[in-house]
């Protein structure tokens, strides 16, 4: 972990040796100053991680010095020092985004506390700030677009997010199933609660059991305390289980059981626990199919399949493309700083044209490489790098494919790039190995090295 480093502004020379090696000491990183001139030089060549300023200096105030800091870089925090320390000034320094007012003489081990406290609370904004930044990027609104497919969505979608049934979003890998779900928990009527959501294909049987469910203390090895699970997590509001087809079936009368009767057992438990949750799960598998073949129980999937919902692929609503992809370079243009980023008339048609097998998250990846390594504001069709086999001949993914001859065509062209190694492939894939080796048999595909 790299040093914290403290931009020190004091003009009086025995205080600011004093604070600076007592700071340094505790570790910190000083850049001692004694003026408002040398201390804005230091700042743009050392990027402090926190500034306590003198308030009475040579060449001007602490405020000042506290607006420069607050205008260059808002997250940093400052603490301002005086000897001669009032309401109005206290008051007027902390509207202004002072983190803390403290009066000489200053206790260090109290300075070591609130710089300390600062760098937490910097931390934690940061966190929240990136945070919000991936949810804006991931949640794009789900009904973006002139197509017919998608008005139907959305009258479709609007009207069940006012009820409390059970939802099943299908649709292909990528297309905004996610993005849809929390859509219908914000417009529902719990969405004043939690919103819980889990990817089923990313765990095993036994992580997938306590992470639904919880676990007791001793349930088993390595469960050296108690664990609540989402289900109790989610109570009153919604959990949202992605690609419920890779359930389990051993799990699946304990999510049967819990839809119906509001009752679940943690692991090792003996008693019934009470959760009121709404569901929403999404998958894209066909279920019927899966039920037929005995992959997955019938009674759960005519309770979840109760009101179903398919969010169609990006090649079925081809007019929506050019807004989405104006959208998507919007975003990644203010992340990158790149106000005057567009896309040339000639590139949205190229957007257009192309079949997007991964579907939005295709798109996005797409543009975005384009965007970080485009050196004009105008992106052209040339910038833009698909996959290579993919916008070739060997799959011509079109919208005279069924779902599953794309699935299909899609396995085997990412198996064929990865040389025929199942573990690579599934982790581009986004799924378990166990998984790609069922839809390996199922689809008859026949794995060998490139």
């Amino acid at each position: 972990m790299s040093q914290r480093r403290i931009l020190l502004l004091e003009d009086d020379e025995s205080i600011r040796a004093t604070v600076e090696e007592f700071l340094q000491v505790r570790s910190f990183e000083v850049v001692a100053c004694a003026t408002c001139q040398e201390a804005k030089e230091a700042f743009w060549r050392s990027r402090p991680d926190a500034a306590v300023c003198d308030y009475s200096l040579p060449d001007g105030n602490g405020l000042e010095i506290l607006s420069f800091i607050k205008s260059a870089d808002p997250m940093i925090p400052v603490v301002l020092l005086t000897a001669h320390g009032t309401i109005e000034l206290a008051v007027n320094a902390l509207k202004m985004g002072a983190d803390n007012f403290l009066t000489k003489p200053v206790e260090l081990t109290a300075l070591e506390v609130v710089i300390e406290r600062a760098l937490e609370t910097r931390r934690s904004r940061q966190k929240q700030a990136v945070s919000n930044l991936r949810q804006r990027r991931e949640n794009l609104d789900p009904f973006v677009g002139p197509s017919a497919a998608i008005a139907k969505l959305c009258e479709q979608t609007r009207k069940l997010a006012a009820t409390d049934r059970p939802i099943l979003i299908q649709g292909e890998t990528g297309t905004g199933k996610t993005v849809l779900a929390r859509w219908t928990h914000v417009n529902g009527p719990r969405s004043s609660e939690a919103f819980v959501d889990l990817n089923c294909a990313s765990f095993s049987r036994e992580l997938l059991e306590t992470e639904l469910f919880g676990h007791e203390k001793g349930a088993f090895t390595g469960a050296v305390s108690s664990k609540p699970g989402l289900f109790e997590v989610a109570h009153n509001g919604t959990i949202f289980l992605d690609e419920i087809g890779d359930v389990d079936l051993q799990i699946q009368p304990k999510l049967l059981k819990v839809l119906e009767e509001k009752q679940f057992r943690r692991v090792g438990e003996v008693r019934d626990r009470f959760a009121d949750v709404r569901l929403i799960a999404a998958t894209h598998q066909d279920l019927a199919k899966a039920v037929a073949e005995n992959r997955f129980r019938g009674d759960l999937y005519f309770r979840i399949s109760t009101i179903p919902i398919r969010v169609p692929a990006l090649r079925e609503r081809k007019e929506d493309i050019p807004f989405l992809a104006d959208i998507i370079l919007g975003n990644t243009a203010r992340e990158l700083g790149r106000k005057d980023l567009r896309l040339a008339p000639s590139t949205k048609q190229k957007v257009q044209e192309y079949p997007w097998p991964g579907n939005i998250r295709e798109l996005r990846n797409v543009l975005e490489r384009a965007a970080i390594l485009s050196e004009s504001d105008e992106i052209l069709p040339s910038d833009l790098a698909f996959e290579p086999a993919v916008a070739g001949s060997q799959h011509p993914f079109d919208s005279s494919m069924t779902l599953t001859a794309v699935e299909k065509a899609f396995i085997e062209l990412v198996l064929r790039e990865e040389g025929g190694k199942v573990s690579t492939a599934a982790t581009r894939l986004g799924m378990p190995k166990s998984s790609l080796y069922q839809k390996i048999k199922e689809y008859q595909i026949t794995v060998g090295k490139s």
